[in-house]
């Protein structure tokens, strides 16, 4: 894959991830479920640990 190409699918998976923390960050708002907020806090704690990997390889080929 060319470098811009590969380029190209970090920004659309960095995306992708943004807006699914977006959607799981007005959920655990709207919800009163503590333990529903801890998982739905878990998980965009993985997804931050996902952009973040992503953002590294996105600067390592620019």
């Amino acid at each position: 894959m060319t470098e811009a190409k590969f380029l190209i699918e970090i920004d659309a998976r960095i995306a992708a991830i943004r807006e699914t923390m977006q959607r799981l960050g007005e959920q655990a708002a709207s919800t009163a479920n503590s333990a529903e907020k801890s998982r739905l806090a878990d998980e965009i704690s993985g997804l931050k640990q996902q952009l973040a990997t992503l953002h590294n390889e996105r600067d390592a080929l620019s």
